[in-house]
């Protein structure tokens, strides 16, 4: 299938770079967001959101006349779905803005179109919700136009890279719709293309996010059992790991991102009778946070009310600016909730706002008069912090290491008192 046009529908950290790449080879593309703040700042050429390499891409792509953008769908080969999947308090996944982009499709669907759902969602998604939308132009699923769910498998930070040399799975609601995904995605994918159905490329990607879920909710675990029985857990876990079928991950504050920390729900809405191990991960994972409370009160000697804290980093993972289910963030809210002064730095979104604590632009902001020093994210930039200076412009002599970033000795050395996660000293 040929394709000489192409509609991408969410213009955030996974639809914009696919646009982007579609656009740099060669392929005229419409960008869709029904953001006007997100379209109207694209059109002046400034990206929304940090991704390493995206500026240029998106610059160039922009300046070629290959990538356009716009709040509505128009008439194209091929539509791509790739809007956010959150959930709703309950945990049920919240699929109206899938519904919203298919429903924007109807009036632009032609015979022989392809539709492609890239948003991660519940296990039968493209066959029960989406196709049933498209109908409504009047055309029938593989008679009138194509249909396919290919999950993005791009890890934050290497997303422009691993868009095109990681392997993709097409889902095709036939062998046509299948084919025609090769066909859209061998435009600019270097590694291998495997073919399924829908459903089956549903449930890969809920599966591998699923399986990381459970094994960092193993090693969360092990941080606490570690704390109990007075160990240090990030050397039984490099030892452990010795064995050469052992690769336990590492623990930290919790799990975030839209992926790892959402995917998992969606089985367990699908089917809440048979996944009692997916549930009970989730929940390690979502208790984390109040572990981490537990280590600062220990390390404040009790009564959190009215002590200052200097929270680094709110991104859900190192030197990227998602905070999107960030475990950091949950952290800092619940330090306010425990009448905390909490003084929050972000370096990869400094100006994040949230309510309930205040962030600050610097790190000199947040720790100049903090009682205590939280690092909440191994950002490289607090990594190559040297604690010797820190001490010089803090009040601060209590440190709080939640992801084994910093030299324990060091920061001693310079006077500090040290707490570590997994690390009852």
């Amino acid at each position: 299938m040929k394709f000489e046009k192409i509609c991408v529908i969410g213009l955030g950290y996974i639809g914009l770079p696919t646009a982007s790449t579609f656009a740099q080879h060669g392929i005229q593309v419409l960008g869709v967001d029904n953001n006007p703040e997100v379209v109207n700042s694209l059109s002046k050429g400034h990206v929304h959101i940090y991704e390493p390499g995206l500026n240029e891409v998106v610059e160039s792509a922009l300046k070629s006349g290959k990538l356009t953008v716009k709040q509505q769908p128009e008439a194209a080969d091929a539509f791509i779905i790739a809007v956010p999947t959150p959930f709703y308090d309950d945990k049920r996944a919240d699929m109206r803005a899938v519904i919203s982009a298919a429903e924007s499709i109807v009036p632009h669907l032609r015979k022989g179109n392809l539709v492609v759902l890239e948003s991660t969602s519940p296990p039968r998604t493209t066959i029960d919700l989406i196709v049933p939308i498209l109908e409504k132009s009047g055309l029938k699923a593989g008679k009138g136009f194509l249909a396919a769910y290919s999950p993005e498998r791009v890890l934050p930070g290497q997303i422009l890279k691993e868009l095109i040399e990681n392997n993709r799975v097409i889902g095709g609601i036939d062998e046509a719709s299948s084919q025609a995904g090769r066909d859209l995605y061998s435009l600019f994918v270097k590694g291998q293309i495997f073919t399924t159905t829908a459903t089956t490329a549903e449930m890969v990607k809920l599966m591998e996010n699923t399986y990381r879920d459970v094994n960092i909710a193993i090693a969360n675990e092990f941080s606490r059992l570690a704390d109990r029985f007075g160990i240090d857990v990030w050397e039984a876990i490099q030892l452990a790991n010795k064995h050469p079928r052992v690769k336990i991950l590492n623990p930290g504050p919790g799990v975030g991102g839209h992926c790892i920390s959402v995917d998992p729900w969606f089985l367990v809405e699908a089917a809440p009778d048979i996944t009692p191990l997916v549930r009970t991960a989730r929940q390690v994972n979502d208790s984390q946070p109040h572990f981490v409370i537990e280590l600062v009160k220990r390390a404040l000697k009790g009564s959190l009310e009215g002590k200052k804290v200097a929270v680094l980093g709110l991104s859900f993972k190192p030197d990227v600016d998602d905070l999107r289910e960030s475990p950091a963030v949950e952290v800092a809210h619940l330090l306010s909730k425990e009448d905390m002064q909490v003084y929050a730095f972000e370096p990869f979104k400094p100006d994040a706002t949230f309510k309930g604590f205040s962030t600050v632009p610097t790190i000199a902001h947040a720790i100049a008069k903090a009682d205590v020093i939280l690092f909440l994210v191994g950002h490289t930039q607090f990594k190559n912090l040297d604690p010797q200076v820190v001490k010089k412009n803090t009040n601060a002599s209590i440190i709080v290491d939640c992801v084994n970033s910093l030299d324990p000795k060091a920061w001693q050395a310079a006077g500090f008192q040290v707490f570590r996660l997994g690390v009852n000293s």
